[in-house]
């Protein structure tokens, strides 16, 4: 789905921002990145509190391979109902928009520790000088 498309999707919810990235684009209301779209499917962000109504509706998240492993994260898949009911849209987008804020807040909590910076010893060579 191009960026027009998108607009046009979440257009019931919020007069959204669309950026690109990883080969998708991320989807942004009030500067937070509340949705993904990956080969065609969109994602939703999710945390544990509405992750279980994500799960209930059906969808499952969004799982990539990294380094050989499946690395899953924390966006899982817009239902399929949510593309024809605004409403329904609109309900989910408000739920991923708050675990979006969530994780913000969270992160913006956290201790930011710089590590120490390592004071690096210069070798020096002493020339030898010959007494002639």
């Amino acid at each position: 789905m191009n960026a027009d498309g998108l607009k046009d999707l979440f257009e019931p919810f919020d007069d959204v921002v669309i950026k690109r990235m990883f080969g998708g684009h991320g989807i942004y209301s009030e500067g937070l990145c509340f949705a993904l779209e990956v080969a065609d499917e969109v994602y939703l962000k999710s945390d544990a509190e509405v992750e279980p109504v994500y799960k209930k509706a059906g969808s499952a998240p969004f799982v990539y391979t990294g380094h050989g492993r499946p690395v899953t994260m924390s966006f899982w898949k817009l239902m399929p109902d949510a593309y024809d009911d605004s409403e329904e849209l609109k309900r989910l987008s408000y739920l991923a928009v708050a675990a979006a804020r969530r994780a913000a807040e969270a992160k913006a909590a956290k201790p930011r520790v710089i590590p120490p910076k390592v004071k690096t010893v210069k070798k020096t060579v002493r020339a030898r000088t010959q007494r002639t």
